[in-house]
């Protein structure tokens, strides 16, 4: 058995590489994809691409269409989705992947901080584990594909 997995959330820690060392370490049979994880180029994209914008909405609005097209493509493709919030800033994207896997029958690991229990609990009721490190994660992906 095999899986692809997307990752998804917050782009200012360590944790897709500790993820992606265990799946080496591992030798588990995993495909990971992600959005773009380059701030600057993830917000810079629609203007770099189409066009510069006088107001920041729509230079957003352009950005957010064009790094849908990946991150939709990508969400479809997995076969599970790990949603990463961090405490430090609001996540409302990762949220929002969440959702979105949700309504396509995705399977879902969450991996946030307990501080974040309460205030992710809706997203964690769907999801099918709740990790506190990107270490229980990658046993969760051991033990289901070993």
């Amino acid at each position: 058995m095999s899986f692809k997995i997307y990752l998804s959330g917050e782009i200012h820690s360590d944790w897709r590489e500790k993820i992606s060392n265990g799946i080496k370490d591992n030798a588990l049979d995993v495909e990971i994809s992600s959005p773009v994880t380059n701030h600057e180029a993830s917000d810079n994209c629609g203007e770099k691409t189409l066009g510069p914008e006088a107001e920041p909405f729509w230079k957003d609005h352009k950005a957010a269409k064009i790094n849908a097209i990946r991150i939709r493509k990508c969400i479809e493709d997995a076969d599970v989705v790990v949603v990463r919030f961090g405490n430090q800033y609001k996540q409302w994207n990762a949220a929002f992947d969440a959702g979105y896997a949700a309504a396509l029958g995705k399977m879902i690991i969450t991996l946030h901080d307990e501080e974040l229990t309460h205030a992710l609990k809706e997203v964690d009721a769907v999801a099918q584990a709740v990790c506190s490190s990107p270490e229980q994660v990658v046993k969760i992906l051991a033990y289901t594909l070993n």
